[in-house]
């Protein structure tokens, strides 16, 4: 059906403004494509109309959306160069077949199309798809109305790509927010599994994967071990452990970049086949996990389908694998910190102290750098009225938070003979708590601190490393104590003479009589694991500061110490 130039840019004009209004009117491409659709039929009254888009992993044409076509077309794709549509798309050229019976490159999808008309859509260049017109009559379609699609398929697509660019910041935003979301839920967490487990299930959500997993190099280095596995529909144990150099995941590790593999069944990987094969994964994305330039595991993701892994999902999986590896080796710290405190209830030389301050220094400070880079390079300026704008306030507190918590531990590992100077009482006992509520709660020991208002601001003379030093070996010694768990009583109170009396009670199986009257003597314990060191350390340390501790009482119900120091007063 020929048409005139007049008429073809009356029309031309027409459905460009109506497109426009129609495309602006929603925000989903998919609608968008429909509404186009609909008006390619209306315009040019075809019998039904298509948009076939080219799959970046598989290179075929899938049929996006269709106006006037069964939905199982959708089900069908295309090879490039096969039918009217994938040699538009092959070549970049229209194509116009006024009868479909003597052209051998249609391929039927219907048996009444007997003329189509299609045209690429074009992305600076580069052929992303086709839009296609159907008629069941033949001849339906003239030159004029290939120009006047082209133009309209070319402003269709410029609309399409501004609402897929939306989309694609949209999507870039909620990835945004989980990391942030990540951060802030990783840094209250100090269990290692716990830790691995919120980074697998990141992983799932950030670039939709079927299957998360960890792996972690053991302590030979020479391996990785599966520390975590993330997926719906699996719950049973798995172990797996791979040489560095059996697979894909080891080459992550081994040469600290990522590793892609479109197809897990067409390469030699030999791993996570129980689980690649009984849920059909395909593609995988290996990200090092890497602490100060040092390799510590990879982070892996599979797809169920056919994926080549974009830009963007890359550089998300680095983002999350440096703060993966940031929470591991803190989680790690605190384990070490952990294992250090049991080995002080044995130790008689009070420069372990120091050790474990020195290890903290440098061991937190290089995870509080990369959590602070970061958090910086989140560069969202959300409004106040924005949850997000709560989000990035609390992930900088806790930030902050351990900040503080190394500043006390580093000046409790400074203190050394002689290093005296004031400090208020409940400030000491404070800070020496805050050194033992991971182990409290570890123990399930309740803690309930209370002090008399007249001591609250009054201050000591003491090296306050030292001080601590007392009140965690009786801390310590009273959670061992209340082997099911219990509570803790410490409060401070004014003593006679100027003096503070600390007060440290539990609900421990107490003390054997037989023992009551020597408990301050050298390597006398009534623990089997214990070095009987620490009340003998403890009263020497006091004594040495002019004051003094004793045994209150003790029973079935527990054991009660009692410390006294004397106080400053005056400027003196």
């Amino acid at each position: 059906m020929a048409s005139n130039t007049g008429d073809t840019d009356n029309r031309g004009i027409e459905s460009l403004y109506r497109i426009s209004s129609l495309v602006g009117e929603t925000e989903d491409p998919q609608d968008a494509l429909e509404v186009i659709l609909d008006e390619m039929v209306r315009v040019f009254r075809a019998s039904s109309a298509s948009v076939a888009l080219i799959h970046p992993d598989s290179r075929e044409l899938r049929i996006e959306a269709a106006s006037g076509l069964p939905i199982t077309v959708k089900d069908f794709p295309l090879k490039l160069g096969v039918g009217v549509t994938g040699w538009v798309a092959l070549h970049g050229e229209p194509l116009l077949i006024q009868d479909t019976r003597n052209d051998p490159r249609y391929v039927a999808l219907r048996e009444d199309v007997l003329s189509e008309l299609a045209v690429p859509m074009e992305d600076k260049g580069r052929v992303i798809g086709v839009l296609n017109l159907d008629s069941n009559q033949p001849n339906t379609f003239s030159e004029d109305d290939v120009l006047l699609l082209r133009l309209l398929t070319r402003e269709a697509t410029r609309a399409i790509q501004q609402l897929w660019a939306v989309r694609q910041l949209r999507v870039t935003a909620r990835q945004m927010e989980t990391l942030l979301r990540v951060g802030q839920s990783i840094v209250s967490k100090k269990d290692l599994n716990t830790v691995l487990d919120a980074i697998a299930s990141a992983t799932r959500d950030l670039i939709d994967a079927r299957f998360a997993a960890i792996f972690l190099l053991d302590d030979s280095g020479e391996f990785l071990e599966l520390h975590s596995i993330r997926g719906d529909g699996w719950d049973d144990p798995y172990q797996e452990k791979l040489s560095l150099d059996e697979s894909s995941v080891g080459t992550a590790i081994r040469h600290q970049r990522q590793v892609e593999v479109l197809d897990l069944a067409r390469t030699e990987e030999h791993h996570f086949v129980p689980v690649v094969q009984k849920f059909g994964l395909i593609s995988m994305l290996a990200t090092p996990l890497s602490f100060e330039n040092q390799g510590i595991g990879v982070l892996c993701a599979y797809t169920d389908s056919l994926h080549r892994f974009n830009n963007d999902e890359k550089k998300v999986m680095k983002g999350l694998a440096s703060l993966g590896a940031v929470a591991i080796e803190n989680s790690r710290l605190y384990r070490r910190i952990f294992e250090t405190e049991e080995s002080l209830n044995r130790n008689d030389k009070l420069t372990t102290l120091g050790l474990l301050s020195a290890e903290i220094a440098h061991e937190i400070r290089n995870p509080l750098t990369v959590m602070q880079l970061l958090f910086k390079s989140v560069d969202f300026d959300f409004e106040e009225e924005d949850p997000r704008h709560e989000d990035i306030r609390i992930i900088g507190e806790k930030i902050s938070q351990l900040e503080d918590i190394v500043g006390r531990v580093l000046d409790f590992g400074k203190s050394g003979d002689g290093m005296r100077g004031r400090f208020k009482v409940e400030s000491i006992v404070r800070e020496t708590l805050q050194l033992v509520r991971m182990k409290l709660f570890q123990a399930d020991v309740r803690l309930v601190y209370s002090s008399h208002p007249d001591v609250r601001e009054s201050e000591v003379n003491v090296n306050k490393g030292q001080i601590q030093q007392a009140l965690l070996n009786l801390i310590i010694n009273a959670v061992d104590a209340m082997t099911g768990g219990g509570e803790i009583r410490i409060r401070l109170d004014p003593e006679e003479g100027n003096r503070v009396r600390i007060s440290i009670a539990d609900t421990g199986c107490g003390i054997d009589p037989e023992i009551g009257d020597r408990i301050f003597e050298s390597f006398l314990t009534g623990r089997k694991n214990g070095s009987g060191l620490g009340l003998s350390i403890a009263k020497r340390i006091v004594r040495s500061h002019r004051g003094d501790i004793h045994l209150s009482w003790t029973g079935a119900s527990g054991t009660c110490f009692e410390l006294w120091l004397p106080l400053l007063h005056g400027g003196n």
